[in-house]
């Protein structure tokens, strides 16, 4: 079986388009790029996943199912669009058929939602669906087919959570045999919920806002494909583009604009930015650079249309303006078809979509050359006919293209998703309508959409346009108008993480800064604006931090935000050289969360001080896993007053006798530690692991004779001098 699935993934590689070409390309190479797309990071998982303990440490994508304890089995990972979900789970795959990981793995079964989504109202046997997409299995004997089933160690990897069609009702009467009959939605909950063969693993990937369709009491292990780090971003561009001096000019641009470095640590994007900006320098040599993403996705379609007039029309290099204007009737008709099939969340289609968008695939001679350069067929399931964009992000900006044309043509009926009576609406209203669709999508599959709708209606994207719009239209005000209402709803604390990060970015397609900058006002260890931060702007404030690699001096959560909100703070600790966590309420998640950033091999935290905190001795302890690791840079540990007894000296204890300790001040001052908790950590003082320089322990309940014990192997008496209490 892994040499058939082996056979089975090449073979569709070698048909995938250039996008999934280059994915391949910066994701599956030697060195140290290889590892990109396998540095997954657990966190938590919007709302409905707060009562799960959860952790923020890096693991590969090989080693998802061994973080499982013997009784979880589901795996759930989301990822915004692009940022190379689909590309590890295809690494996976291929690792696993050439040998190199999971070797305890039997079968893998790749069963991707937009190829289920064919078949959603048949209904089938686990055995029938798996022969769909593994036509080999029919060669199986009814003894064989047992075996697979019940005595072998099977994976299921469930693609594109946020594209599934299926109602995800958890409640329904689940299976418990492979052969029985029942919907495509009863198989797949039956295999989460654990009913359908029990000792079968499963992955499932989604965009973040769809992720919650999986109830999380279901859900061993949370994982996020984060994107590239600052570094990586750099090394692909560099890999990428062959002339050094062009990769440097376009490295040194990318800098100097905050919201493209920043969505540079999406793949997708760093793949169209370098294509759009080899294009803008060597081309046109041009200095008015993009600089956001509605920008580069406007210049990636001229590209491809230039490529297209090129490759089939056999023209030379047009003027923008012309080019559109000649290929205007096929993009207007492939925008409506983007559009109409977002609202119905739908990214694959049927000849019978294109055809009621206009567009007749056997004859219309124009459409061939769109096909090869933004639009692709794909043969599945027994080679079924359908269609998709190049990308999901590609159907995304389309659709604004056709939303924004409506809106400028008063093309009132198309408008119908966003008014229930459109008359003489005004951009901002349309805009305002349209953060409301997308903040109350559950699967998130409009915010995409937004941006881009946002970016399109500026009279600098509209110039960019001309030639497909022939109209176009002052917009100064309706953004001023809009840019306020996005700050407005950013202030509340009732939006979701991922709708807070949207908004933010929506505002950056809308060119203005000043949110932006207001964040890096808070970051400044001088300047501070004087209000604390919303929820919602704790939530945009850590994303920037992770996203861009900034470094703090310090981090200290009160001078942010209000007490309820510290907890949101905890994962931009990886980011700070000294965080001040005292009083802060830390709980058992949030101690795991800081055992994680101390096991992370980018951690820049040497300076923590958990003062004041009930942590007692569970929370230590789970502390001392961190201290322990050989990532773990930690100098200075302040536990000034955490209701700690002896449990925890001996935990302690055995951090200061590890080899890979780095700790040199220990501040227990203000705990019950008593003469034996002292005594225990007597024991790691005197390990020649021990690099402690000062020791704070007054008011810990020991007398003389532990300060004697102490002095004997302390190197800092004078911290010990009001130890005697």
């Amino acid at each position: 079986m892994k040499k058939k699935a082996e056979c089975i993934f090449e073979g569709k590689e070698e048909n995938e388009a250039d996008l999934k070409a280059v994915y391949t390309e910066l994701f599956i190479t030697e060195g140290d790029m290889a590892d990109v797309n396998q540095e997954h990071e657990v966190l938590k998982m919007d709302d409905a996943f707060k009562n799960k303990q959860t952790q923020d440490k890096p693991i590969k994508c090989n080693d998802i199912f061994t973080e499982l304890k013997k009784k979880e089995k589901i795996v759930l990972t989301k990822g915004i669009a692009g940022v190379g979900k689909t590309v590890s789970v295809q690494k996976f795959i291929l690792d696993w058929a050439e040998g190199k990981a999971n070797q305890n793995i039997d079968c893998v079964f790749l069963l991707p939602f937009r190829e289920i989504n064919l078949r959603e109202n048949e209904e089938f046997s686990l055995h029938e669906l798996l022969l769909e997409f593994s036509p080999d299995l029919e060669d199986l004997k009814d003894l064989e087919k047992s075996k697979l089933y019940k005595k072998r160690q099977l994976a299921f990897i469930f693609d594109g959570l946020d594209e599934s069609q299926l109602p995800l009702n958890f409640k329904n009467r689940p299976l418990t045999t492979f052969e029985k009959r029942s919907s495509l939605d009863v198989l797949f909950t039956s295999l989460v919920k654990g009913t359908l063969l029990p000792p079968a693993l499963v992955w499932v990937t989604s965009r973040p806002a769809a992720a919650n369709q999986i109830p999380p009491k279901y859900v061993g292990l949370f994982t996020e494909v984060r994107g590239f780090t600052d570094q990586q971003k750099e090394e692909y561009f560099r890999k990428r583009i062959t002339d050094e001096t062009v990769a440097t000019r376009i490295i040194s641009h990318i800098k100097t604009s905050r919201s493209l470095y920043i969505m540079c640590h999406i793949p997708v994007f760093c793949w169209i930015t370098a294509t759009v900006l080899q294009d803008i320098l060597i081309e046109n040599n041009a200095e008015n650079i993009s600089t956001t993403l509605t920008e580069m996705y406007i210049h990636f379609l001229l590209i491809q249309m230039n490529m297209k007039s090129q490759k089939y029309d056999k023209k030379t290099k047009r003027q923008r303006t012309k080019l559109l204007d000649s290929n205007r009737d096929m993009i207007l008709k492939l925008a409506k078809l983007a559009f109409e099939q977002l609202k119905k969340e739908k990214v694959v289609f049927y000849e019978k979509d294109l055809k009621s968008c206009g567009i007749d695939v056997s004859t219309e001679t124009e459409f061939t050359g769109m096909i090869a350069e933004i639009f692709k067929k794909e043969d599945v399931l027994h080679e079924s006919k359908i269609f998709c964009f190049v990308h999901l992000s590609v159907q995304e900006f389309l659709a604004a293209v056709h939303v924004f044309l409506c809106y400028l043509n008063k093309n009132m009926q198309e408008l119908q998703f966003f008014f229930d009576e459109p008359k003489d609406i005004t951009l901002h209203e349309l805009l305002q309508k349209a953060v409301g669709k997308a903040m109350e999508s559950k699967r998130g599959h409009l915010d995409l959409f937004l941006r881009f709708l946002m970016g399109i209606s500026l009279e600098s994207s509209q110039e960019r346009l001309k030639g497909l719009l022939k109209d176009t239209e002052d917009t100064t005000e309706s953004i001023r108008q809009t840019t306020e209402y996005i700050k407005e709803r950013l202030h509340p604390n009732n939006i979701s993480d991922e709708a807070s990060v949207n908004l933010f970015y929506c505002l950056l397609e809308l060119k203005d800064n000043s949110l932006y900058e207001e964040i890096q006002r808070y970051l400044g260890s001088d300047d501070h604006p004087g209000r604390k931060l919303s929820s919602s702007m704790c939530t945009v404030l850590v994303y920037t931090l992770l996203t861009s690699e900034k470094v703090l001096d310090e981090l200290n959560p009160k001078r942010f935000t209000y007490p309820a909100d510290y907890k949101r703070l905890i994962p931009a600790v990886r980011c700070c050289r000294k965080a001040l966590l005292h009083s802060c309420n830390l709980t058992v998640q949030t101690c795991e969360s800081l055992s994680s950033v101390l096991q992370s091999s980018n951690t820049t935290l040497t300076d923590l001080d958990l003062s004041s905190n009930d942590l007692k001795d569970s929370k230590v302890n789970l502390l001392s896993v961190g201290l322990r690791s050989p990532n773990c840079y930690l100098q200075t540990l302040r536990l000034h007053g955490c209701y700690l007894t002896v449990q925890t000296c001996e935990s302690l204890s055995s951090v200061l006798q590890s080899s890979n300790t780095a700790l040199r001040e220990l501040d227990l001052s203000s705990n019950d530690l008593r003469d034996s908790g002292v005594k225990l950590l007597s024991v790691g003082l005197k390990s020649p692991n021990c690099h402690l320089q000062t020791l704070r322990c007054p008011m810990c309940n020991f007398t003389a004779q532990s300060c004697e014990s102490l002095s004997s192997v302390t190197t800092d008496y004078s911290a010990l001098k009001s130890g005697q209490g």
